[in-house]
């Protein structure tokens, strides 16, 4: 069986390719290396990916926008399975650019729908729980209304659900989304507050923590997010299309608990600098994620200490630090 994983040089992407290749299936990834952040992080990820030697894994350089490149490849190549995960991310980034968030989330991810189509293979999709906005009402469910994005990131996530609702209806696709809740761990992110947090405290620097450190996240651990995206990749047959999950720890920890944690294993104080709430920025994500465990069985079973502890000892591995 060959699976299809798009965005497959990113943090979650390429820890899915790992565990599938790892369970010896062939992959074919696909990712447009876009210079978002360190180009040299996406392609040391790509070099722990050809590390497996268990499947067959084939990688191409190209964005998903361009269908007229992508189509005859994945076509050829007929995956049974596709997990979309390449996306713009980003949200206050997608203030500057809703342009660069329009091409690569929309059009991008309507090429892959018509590929999916073609194919009639199941699609796994990545969506986010920034499509919530400040709902005020925590934990936040799939049932809850969904049509107040607050970032341009957030609407084109938004927009796929509908898209994917679309296609699933007029083609009988089977299509499952997730709404990723705050992901870290090793091989993370530079734009998220781990690694800026982390290399701001080790140089000495100020960290800034807005709305006042007053923010609530569902950190969720890397190897708990690819559990859930694996589950789901085995199963997603088993439940009827069409359907969305959260997938996140389902337990929100306070901005200033989580600088803690990272203060004890540095061993050393932050110099905090409080900030007002940025825009496109939600209050507090919470996951609901019962649809997720009765479904699947999914239980995320890494706590924040734990996490961020394996975290912190990658990056001074990995930056030598």
């Amino acid at each position: 069986m060959t699976t299809l994983v798009t965005g497959a040089a990113g943090f979650i992407g390429a820890r899915v390719c790992q565990r599938l290749l790892s369970r010896g299936e062939t992959v074919l990834g696909i990712d447009n290396l876009n210079d978002y952040y360190d180009v040299e992080l996406k392609q040391a990820r790509l070099s722990q990916i050809k590390q497996v030697t268990n499947g067959e894994f084939e990688f191409h350089k190209m964005a998903i926008e361009d269908s007229e490149v992508l189509a005859p490849l994945v076509l050829n190549a007929k995956p049974s399975k596709i997990i979309n995960l390449a996306a713009q991310a980003g949200v206050r980034y997608s203030i500057q650019k809703p342009k660069t968030y329009a091409r690569s989330n929309v059009e991008g991810f309507i090429a892959i729908l018509e590929l999916a189509k073609e194919l009639s293979a199941d699609l796994i999709y990545a969506s986010s729980s920034s499509v919530y906005g400040n709902s005020g009402v925590v934990p936040l469910a799939t049932s809850a209304r969904v049509d107040k994005p607050v970032s341009v990131y957030a609407a084109t996530k938004v927009a796929n659900e509908l898209l994917a609702h679309v296609y699933s209806h007029q083609y009988d696709l089977n299509v499952v989304g997730l709404r990723f809740f705050t992901v870290y761990g090793p091989w993370g992110r530079p734009d998220m507050s781990p690694f800026i947090f982390l290399g701001n405290m080790l140089r000495d620097e100020p960290i800034q923590l807005f709305h006042h450190g007053k923010h609530r996240r569902d950190f969720t651990y890397i190897d708990d997010i690819v559990d859930g995206v694996l589950c789901v990749h085995d199963g997603a047959d088993t439940v009827e299309s069409s359907r969305l999950y959260n997938i996140g720890r389902g337990e929100p920890v306070g901005l200033m608990e989580y600088v803690e944690i990272l203060e004890r294993l540095v061993g050393k104080r932050a110099k905090k600098e409080l900030l007002p709430m940025q825009p496109g920025d939600v209050e507090e994500t919470f996951a609901d994620v019962g649809g997720l465990e009765r479904d699947f069985g999914y239980r995320p079973q890494t706590s924040l200490e734990e996490g961020l502890t394996k975290f912190v000892n990658w990056y001074r591995d990995y930056y030598r630090v």
